[in-house]
């Protein structure tokens, strides 16, 4: 059997021992490798030239693609993770250039993650795993991000939620307490975060007749929406965008539209537009101090209609 076809049956990446029970010989896989249909990663393990890089470089030094890196491949959402950490189980040893790196206190090149677990060539950590390995080694703010990200996408089960509370450090298991299911990105997590901490409560994912669904919403009226990176590269979506707005607007919500770029790297003015429209109190019904609104009610008699002030009673975020 060619090298290359038990590859793609048994996997992208394999133990020679698991292809020759496919029936490869070890001809054929000296072969395959000098023709390049084939990468030898070390020593007794093989795999196929498009696997990623991640894995490639996790397979030489004796496991698998760990913290954010391996989150990434999980398809969870990481907010900027370091790559070069490798997963090893809770056994074994490391390989070649790793070793070196483990040895040298504070060195950047190769991050080696023990924690509980069998490290299988080819798989990816669990993700309570992988989301342990970010709380040590990531932001709090990152952990959180991708930890809300694993439950959206149901990455991760009560028992591996259970598993991950009895391991986090004590300071961070209240983030697991407050985390939600239905954040539609990491941006909203991130907002979402940083505006508990700021005491401001919120509601996510609320749906308004005639706009749809808005990311976040303070108070009666005040709308957070987090565009990703892609949203103002597309035209198409921009526009579409202006249009909730609008349709927001004329419903009588105000919104305060953010992209990746304010929210991660310019968050001190992000904040502070949200705290100016608070203290204008621009998230109520009630209109601000020193400005009169008429409230008109709409009065049917046999007379016919008429219209009088209805005074509302203010609310509190």
């Amino acid at each position: 059997m060619l090298a290359r076809s038990a590859l793609i049956t048994r996997g992208p990446i394999a133990r020679a021992a698991d292809l020759r029970a496919l029936g490869v010989r070890e001809r054929e896989l000296t072969r395959a490798v000098r023709a390049g249909e084939v990468l030898r990663l070390r020593q007794g393990i093989y795999a196929l030239p498009d696997v990623p890089v991640a894995f490639r470089h996790a397979t030489a030094h004796g496991g698998v693609p760990g913290c954010a890196e391996a989150a990434r491949l999980h398809g969870l959402w990481v907010l900027d993770g370091a790559a070069d950490h490798v997963w090893m189980g809770d056994r074994g040893a490391p390989h070649g250039s790793c070793a070196a790196a483990a040895a040298s206190a504070g060195s950047p090149a190769c991050r080696l993650h023990w924690d509980e677990g069998l490290a299988v060539i080819g798989e990816l950590p669990p993700v309570q795993n992988v989301l342990l390995q970010m709380s040590r080694c990531e932001s709090e703010e990152a952990f959180f991000a991708a930890y809300e990200s694993a439950l959206r996408l149901s990455k991760i089960s009560p028992g591996g939620i259970a598993w991950l509370w009895r391991r986090l450090p004590v300071r961070m298991r209240w983030m697991l307490d407050i985390a939600r299911s239905d954040a539609d990105s990491g941006l909203e997590s991130l907002v979402r975060l940083r505006l508990h901490l700021l005491g401001i409560s919120v509601r996510t994912q609320f749906s308004i007749r005639g706009v749809g669904e808005v990311d976040i919403l303070i108070g009666d009226r005040l709308l957070i929406e987090c565009d990703g990176r892609e949203n103002h590269e597309r035209e198409q979506q921009r526009h579409k965008d202006v249009r909730r707005d609008a349709a927001a607007a004329a419903l009588g919500f105000e919104t305060l539209r953010f992209d990746y770029a304010l929210i991660v790297h310019d968050w001190c003015r992000v904040e502070a537009a949200i705290i100016a429209k608070i203290e204008a109190r621009a998230h109520l019904r009630t209109p601000p101090p020193g400005i009169r609104r008429r409230n008109r009610q709409v009065i049917r008699s046999d007379r016919g209609v008429a219209t009088r002030d209805a005074p509302r009673p203010a609310r509190t975020v």
